[in-house]
């Protein structure tokens, strides 16, 4: 049996939309509205989202500068409910391709959060700082932990 071609589309939207839902483009916002960042960021996609407690999700930040970054670091808070609850810092080169050119560029941090992880709403803040520790960004996100599985598949 042939579907007609605006069944065909309708389906393939529909299919489209289920699967772009599991990376979703988070609001973004800047930890200070008055600062004139060197970075700007303009969209967090996280997949998949919402994390699944002690599997792999990933964080792609599209961000763009309007000058060469050879180096520095990141700084990443994590929130529960209000509570801070994590710190942790990275070298901003391995989290994207140094020196960054300037223009567009995506940083991109894979982590598999702890199984025992409550599920819930997490906030994240972070800050981008040169090799001089100039803050070059900062901005703060939402996420949520699913309540999928606690046990991570090996």
């Amino acid at each position: 049996m042939e579907f007609p071609s605006h069944l065909k589309l309708s389906l393939l939207s529909f299919i489209l939309l289920l699967s772009s839902s599991q990376i979703l483009a988070t609001n973004v916002h800047y930890c200070d509205k008055e600062v004139d960042y060197a970075v700007k960021v303009d969209g967090v996609k996280i997949s998949p989202n919402p994390v699944v407690r002690g599997k792999l999700a990933t964080f792609n930040i599209s961000a763009a500068t309007g000058e060469a970054v050879s180096g520095g670091k990141l700084i990443i808070d994590v929130s529960y409910f209000g509570v801070h609850v994590h710190t942790e810092t990275h070298d901003l080169c391995e989290q994207a391709s140094c020196p960054i050119a300037a223009g567009d560029f995506v940083l991109s941090h894979a982590q598999t959060l702890p199984s025992f992880a409550p599920p819930g709403s997490y906030a994240l803040k972070m800050t981008m700082e040169d090799e001089k520790n100039e803050e070059l960004t900062c901005i703060t996100f939402n996420f949520k932990i699913g309540f999928g599985s606690s046990v991570s598949d090996t």
